[in-house]
């Protein structure tokens, strides 16, 4: 016997072997279609016994390995099942031929026959034959199994008859000599009468009758007789057949202790499901006497409820005993050269035993003993078997690595040189069946969770051999999946060399056929999943990006969305921030635009050791429709963190999930989601994406520079764009700004604000100023159109307080808190002292003495769906201005002037610029002044009226301070003095080129003190004296004629806030000589008409009273009115100052005399 049988297990003792064959030509799918279905009856409950008979099924069985029969009956073919087709009844004769011929290759052992014909009709068909049913085709054959139940019937009976005669054989010294096909010529001329022979032949014959005993469902018996085989054998040293005694001994003790067999779960005993209905009438499964219910097992597998249990258990080996007795067998087994294959098949079967037992160790040196077994020269096929069982065995007891090794020794062995026509299905097959013994599975999904699992090298050359077979399978884009599995999960453990090599490898199969996403399905139905390259490049973060500052959406404040509308009406509703609270978790802060370009920043490495090119880089999503548009990069070798910025447009509103990045890296396109990324850092891959608003563009007649340098970094940092200008303090530049629709959506709302975010700097007046009004006319700006508008940048700022400058002007000799006034009215600076230290860097900064402002226009506009939904977009413009100083103010008095309503200010200018400065005021000359010179101004101002300047509003007053309200009245009143002053300065910058001019207003807010706002301000009491009608005032000078009556009015205008009055004047005219004497004697002179005082009632606020008298003067002359307040108690409460009366002159003149006179 050449063949082992490696499928056997120890309860296939009890089995009788049954071959099926077809018979001429058989369809091979229909074969085995009924093969299947006889195949099905595998036990049979035999009528009136409480047996069963098991049966073994063959429909290849060699008849070389028939002649072992006697050895062991379970290895002798008692049945033969023919199964045939014939058309006609002709065939008839040649097929029932055939039949006969094939009865005869096993016809030593046969115990009955069947013969099932598919397809004949007629006569023959309808004989009533036991050996030979008819069937018209494969389809209509519904009682196959009842007739393969008579068959097992008939050759249980066979059977049982020659147990029995075998068992009372009382032929006494004639008992046959049973031998194995390569004894036969060495029992030729022994003494059949000698005792050792006539032991010999009752040993053999009792292990024999043992194997009738155990086929036929006497179990109790088998034992018996094997115990009575082993002592006779062992007494005459016949090895080989007291191997096989122990075998069969310990096969009836394996189906005692283990009633479920130990061919494993797929072979496993259980009742026949294929009977006919009526079959439980004629079978008993339940009263059998070899099978024990599991359930009335002791803890040791034995029954101890009857004397038949306890007489079997005597004879039955212990599990530990079975064991014991397979390696004694197989010992014995080794020693005879031709019988390799029953030693082989009884260590398989021990190992089945084993594993039951889970005595895995144990189980490995029955299967090492069974690597070491020479079976002779065996042919290619049986080599692949043989490691292929091996390989099995070894999975069985648990020695998954030692299994895969078996594995893919089979798989070499299917394309050894030897193989005319090597099978490479095969061989990856069986190479694919390795892979969970070394810890491979063909998901990558597997290698993201912990460390690496099994041998990286092993791995990696059963991965190279996976490659190879599929190439030469002809099925590249298998090579394809397997090589980029190879370089994706084995990265870290290829040399820089292999890398290179793996990499060029796949280059050269994915030029012929690229690698995509899709799931490949082999024939045999495993699909290998896709294998992303994640790790080509490694992405170690994601970070979705906010749009620029420019484009961000804003929502209207307190601007309920329609999405609001379904909201509950609840104040607070738990449910639904219950719902939500798993999605606001992921959802990031900010929003993205329809239409708008938006951006993921990944932060990646390259770990190959050569430069990596990346094509087609794009991203994943889900949610709203999104365009990708992808990306190339070419990243260094090992280059560390590198960011790159993947793009894409969303075209419809909603919310967007950004799921991964799609790559092509050497021909093999992959989709890498987040979600498979080990270690990736990410802040939430949800965001909101609103509906489309337009796009704003702005261009500036002024240079754009940096951003701001302001102390509020938040503020700053949302300017996308600055432009920067130097003035000197008091000038004026006028900023053209250009804004333009560069989006898709019409603008419709546009609003602009601004805010300085310079706070240190005090500033007068407005800096930034503009008329929007032109620009909203254009409203709606369509896509493409454009409106200009123009921003005035006004600096007025406060330098005569800078502390260095102060410096700078009292080092050179200069008083800063005033000069006399007897001081001349020019003076130049000194020069400094030369022996001043000053550092170039201080002395620059020190003489430049530059202020900055900072502010930022701040364009707010919306249109389309998205102004729908409640959303702006803001666009700002920073505005830096460096201010240098132009002329100050370092002293500010004033001077009485002739009349009540008017006074002189005396302003001592500086010029701390380097040109020379022109400087003019209204109604006044120019005056020039040269580099760092000083020079005293004086303007004759009409008093001002800062009672009519509006007062705050009341909502001013209630949050501010008094110290504010105060600075906002000195702001107001310096503001109507700067607008009456008018002093203005111009600098020419070349003289050659007059053009060149800079502009600018002198202000002094800032530097009037509360003394000097009280010279200015005009009295709350007005008078006004008119004589003949002219009001007098200043050096006006009134003419009379002497011997006239000269009228004189006095009205008082009361600007106060409370009533005044009443008032007694008192007018005294005098002369003054202009020498220091004035004369009040003037009784010849003067003579007034009525009396000369004059009296006024009590005056309301901004109402007025008028007193009118009359005088004479006598003579020619210039005289003097001195209006005098009588002391009573109604003026003794007001101020001086409310009382100045105009000084009244009035020249006497002698009357013409008239002609003819």
């Amino acid at each position: 016997m050449s063949v082992p049988d490696y499928m056997q297990c120890a309860e296939d003792h009890q089995t009788v072997l049954v071959v099926v064959q077809p018979v001429g030509i058989v369809p091979e799918d229909q074969f085995f279609k009924i093969y299947k279905r006889i195949a099905s009856v595998s036990q049979v409950s035999i009528r009136d016994s409480q047996r069963l008979l098991y049966i073994r099924y063959r429909h290849h069985y060699l008849p070389e390995n028939n002649e072992w029969g006697d050895f062991q009956t379970h290895r002798k073919v008692v049945g033969l099942i023919a199964v045939t087709t014939c058309g006609s009844s002709k065939e008839w004769p040649q097929t029932s031929e055939r039949f006969h011929g094939q009865k005869e290759v096993y016809g030593s052992t046969l115990y009955d026959s069947r013969l099932l014909v598919f397809g004949l009709q007629g006569e023959i068909a309808e004989q009533q034959r036991t050996d030979v049913a008819f069937y018209l085709n494969f389809d209509e054959c519904p009682d196959v199994e009842k007739r393969v139940e008579d068959f097992v019937e008939s050759i249980f009976i066979v059977l049982e008859s020659k147990r029995l005669d075998r068992a009372t054989d009382k032929s006494g010294d004639k008992i046959p000599l049973l031998c194995v096909p390569f004894e036969k010529k060495d029992f030729v001329g022994l003494d059949t009468d000698s005792r050792h022979y006539k032991k010999r032949c009752q040993g053999r014959m009792r292990k024999h009758v043992g194997d009738l005993c155990l086929q036929a469902g006497m179990l109790q018996d088998a034992l018996v007789h094997y115990h009575m085989a082993v002592e006779l054998l062992r007494g005459v040293n016949d090895f080989l057949w007291l191997g096989a005694a122990l075998e069969g001994l310990c096969s009836a003790s394996v189906i005692f202790h283990y009633p479920g067999g130990t061919a494993g779960k797929t072979a496993g005993r259980k009742p026949n499901i294929s009977q006919p209905a009526d079959a439980g009438k004629r079978h008993r499964p339940g009263a059998q006497e070899v099978l024990i219910d599991p359930g009335a097992l002791t803890s040791n597998g034995i029954s101890a409820d009857t004397s038949t249990e306890i007489g079997r258990a005597k004879n039955c080996l212990s599990p530990e005993d079975i064991i014991e007795k397979y390696k004694e067998a197989i010992s014995y087994y080794g020693k005879y050269k031709n019988a390799g294959v029953i030693e082989l098949e009884a260590c398989v079967k021990a190992v089945r035993v084993l594993a039951i037992q889970k005595r895995a160790m144990e189980a490995s040196e029955f299967l090492q003993n069974a690597v070491y077994i020479n079976l002779g020269q065996l042919s290619e096929e049986e080599k692949i078997q043989r490691y292929s069982i091996l390989s099995e065995l070894y999975d069985l007891i648990g020695f998954h690595r030692k299994s895969a090794f078996f594995k893919r020794v089979a798989a070499m062995q299917c394309v050894a040189p030897t193989i005319p026509e090597p099978g490479w299905r095969a061989c990856y097959k069986l190479l694919l069946e390795t892979l969970p013994g070394y810890s491979l599975s063909l998901d990558p999904k597997d290698f993201n969770k912990g460390t690496h699992r099994g041998w990286a090298a092993v791995q990696m050359r059963l991965l190279h051999e996976l490659v190879y077979a599929s190439r030469r399978m002809g099925n590249p884009g298998l090579s394809v999946r397997h090589l980029s599995f190879l370089l994706q999960t084995m990265l870290d453990f290829l040399s820089d060399q292999e890398k290179k090599e793996v990499t060029q490898s796949l280059e050269n199969y994915t030029s012929k056929c690229p690698g995509g996403m899709e799931v490949i399905t082999l024939p045999d139905g495993l699909k290998l999943p896709p294998v992303p390259f994640t790790k080509l490049p490694i992405v170690r973060s994601v970070k979705l990006l906010n749009l620029p500052v420019s484009l961000r959406p804003h929502k209207v404040k307190g601007l309920l969305g329609q999405n609001m509308s379904t909201a509950s009406p609840f104040i607070y509703s738990p449910i639904i921030m219950h719902n939500r609270g798993e999605e606001r978790c992921k959802k990031i802060d900010f929003q993205w635009v329809q239409g708008d370009v938006c951006e993921v920043q990944l932060m990646v490495y390259n770990p190959m050791p050569y430069e990596l090119r990346v094509e087609n880089m794009g991203l994943l999503t889900s949610g709203v429709e999104f365009e990708s548009l992808p990306a190339a990069l070419s990243l260094p070798a090992e280059s560390g963190l590198y960011p790159v910025t993947l793009v894409g447009v969303p075209r419809t509103a909603g919310n967007i999930t950004v799921n991964g990045y799609h790559t092509s890296v050497f021909g093999v396109t992959s989709d890498c989601l987040l979600e498979s990324l080990p270690g990736v850092k990410t802040g939430g891959c949800l965001v909101e994406v609103i509906p489309s608003l337009p796009r704003l563009q702005l261009s500036t007649s002024l240079p754009r520079s940096g951003p701001l340098c302001a102390q509020q970094p938040v503020a700053s940092s949302h300017i996308t764009n600055t432009v920067s200008v130097q003035l000197f303090n008091g000038e004026t530049q006028q900023l053209t700004i250009t804004l333009e629709n560069i989006g898709t959506e019409d603008i419709e709302t546009l609003e602009l604000t601004s805010k300085t975010v310079t706070t240190k700097e005090k500033v007068f007046g407005e800096f930034l100023s503009w008329e929007l009004e032109e620009a909203l006319s254009h409203l709606p700006l369509k896509p493409g159109q454009s409106v200009t508008l123009t921003v005035n940048i006004k600096v007025k700022l406060d330098f005569s307080g800078q502390e260095n400058l102060l410096q700078d002007l009292n080092d050179d000799g200069i008083s800063v808190t005033g000069l006399p006034i007897s001081s001349p009215l020019r003076q130049v600076l000194k020069p400094r002292a030369e022996t001043k230290p000053v550092s170039s860097e201080s002395g620059k900064a020190e003489y430049n003495h530059i202020k900055t402002l900072e502010a930022v226009l701040n364009f707010k506009y919306s249109g389309g769906a998205g102004k729908v939904e409640g959303y702006y977009r803001d666009l700002s413009l920073g505005v830096h201005v460096d201010v240098e100083p132009s002329v100050f103010f370092t002293r500010v008095s004033t001077l009485p002037a002739t009349s009540t309503r008017q006074c002189h200010l005396l302003l001592d200018i500086f010029n701390s610029t380097e040109h020379e400065l022109t400087v003019n005021a209204k109604n006044n000359q120019d005056l020039v002044l040269h580099a760092s010179e000083c020079q005293r101004m004086a303007i004759q101002v009409d008093k001002f009226d800062f009672e009519s300047l509006p007062p705050p509003d009341q909502e001013t007053v209630r949050f501010a301070n008094p110290k504010q309200l105060e600075e906002e009245r000195q702001h107001a009143q310096g503001c109507q003095i700067n607008s009456k002053l008018g002093i203005c300065w111009t600098i020419i910058l070349n003289h050659s080129h007059p053009s060149l001019r800079r502009h600018g207003e002198a202000s002094v807010e800032g530097v009037l003190n509360q003394l000097v706002l009280e010279h200015l301000q005009l009295a709350p009491l007005q008078w006004d004296v008119v004589v003949n009608g002219k009001p007098c005032d200043c050096d006006v000078i009134a003419d009379c004629k002497v011997g006239d009556a000269v009228t004189l009015e006095i009205k008082l205008t009361n600007l106060s806030k409370n009533a005044v009055g009443p008032f007694a004047l008192t007018v005294v005219p005098y002369q003054d000589y202009q020498n220091g004497v004035q004369n009040y004697d003037l009784q010849d002179g003067v003579t007034f008409i009525g009396s000369n005082t004059f009296y006024i009632d009590a005056v309301k606020p901004k109402e007025n009273s008028v007193c009118v008298g009359a005088l004479l003067f006598l003579y020619t002359g210039d005289f003097y009115l001195n209006i005098k307040f009588q002391d009573d108690s109604a003026g003794r409460e007001l101020p001086l100052a409310w009382f100045a009366l105009p000084s009244v002159h009035i020249k006497a003149q002698d009357t013409p005399l008239q002609a003819g006179a």
